[in-house]
Order: C-alpha cells, then sequence, then structure tokens
C-alpha cells in the first residue's frame, strides 16, 4: 500500500471545490498523516483499543474525521490511519460511492457526532471500478445490485476515458 503522505493540507483545501468551504481540521488531517506513517513504517501503535477505550465509548462517540472508503476486504482505514475504537467515522461502500445513506451517515457524523474532516479514500486495483471502466468500454454490465454500484462510478470512469495511463488507475482517481 502506498502512502498518502504525499496530499498535503493545501491539497486537501483545493479538494473542497469552494472558497466559502471552511478549510478542514488541520490537527485531524494530521493525526490522519502521522497514523499512516506508521503503518507505512510497520511502527503501527493501535491507540485507543483497551478496555478502558471500550468504557468510555459506551457513554457516546466524538470521531475526529469521517472517512468514506470502499468496502475493499484487504485492509480498513483504522489500519491505515493507525487509529483507534472511536477515533473514525467510516462509511465503507464499493467503489466508495456515496448514495443517500451514507451521505445521511457521514451528515450524522458531523452534525450530531462532531467531526471535523472528511476523507474521500479511493485505493489502486478497485474491482468496481475496474468493472465500471469495462462497462464504459463495452463490457456486458453486471447483473442485480451490483449494477446500481457501476452507475453511480460510471461518470468519473467516462471522465477519465481516454487519459494517458492506466485506465482504471485514472477512474479511481476521478472517482
Amino acid at each position: 500500500m502506498k502512502t498518502i503522505k504525499s496530499l498535503t493540507l493545501a491539497a486537501l483545501l483545493a479538494f473542497t471545490g469552494s472558497t466559502n468551504a471552511e478549510p478542514p481540521d488541520a490537527s485531524a488531517w494530521q493525526r490522519l498523516l502521522d497514523g499512516n506513517s506508521r503503518f507505512v513504517s510497520g511502527q503501527l501503535q493501535h491507540p485507543h483499543q483497551d478496555g478502558s477505550r471500550r468504557t468510555e465509548l459506551a457513554a457516546g462517540q466524538k470521531p475526529f474525521a469521517v472517512i468514506i472508503g470502499c468496502a475493499d476486504s484487504r485492509t480498513s482505514p483504522e489500519i491505515l490511519f493507525d487509529q483507534g475504537l472511536g477515533d473514525l467515522f467510516v462509511v465503507r461502500l464499493a467503489g466508495n460511492i456515496v448514495d443517500d445513506a451514507a451521505l445521511g451517515s457521514v451528515e450524522f457524523a458531523v452534525a450530531a457526532l462532531g467531526a471535523k474532516l472528511i476523507v474521500v479514500l479511493g485505493h489502486e486495483k478497485c474491482g468496481a471500478v475496474k468493472a465500471t471502466v469495462g462497462v464504459v468500454n463495452g463490457d456486458a454490465a453486471p447483473a442485480n445490485h451490483i449494477a446500481s454500484i457501476v452507475e453511480a462510478i460510471k461518470p468519473a470512469a467516462q471522465a477519465a476515458k481516454g487519459r494517458a495511463g492506466d485506465a482504471v488507475e485514472n477512474a479511481v482517481n476521478e472517482n
């Protein structure tokens, strides 16, 4: 897994797309960067995972960040960012798409729980994005509810189509 440390707070601010948006919480972003650095270096601390933390969380949660990520089983945001119980509010759907239920979850984490940072976390070799790129390039559409995931990702795959480089990675970045 690559480190995300190459992303800077300035780049994150640029992702907001609005000059009216409040800047993200710099300390929350730094906590994620520091945790990711520990993950990449193999120096994990596994914070906030003991019995006292579980007891503390029984009274309520106050995650500092929301992570919108893919449902990919190869790792989880808590591990990638070396965070513990109650630190992150994680919303995961294949292809890190955001439907109405996911958006409602994000809104709840910010409004009711006080999360200060929202991060959309894509990853390399995403199967949902790969399937969508295939459909955009003429493969048969998947059946059943998987088709709804492909439809949600399709605008990103279409926007990335024809760009130099790997089509799936380009679509992941666009998504």
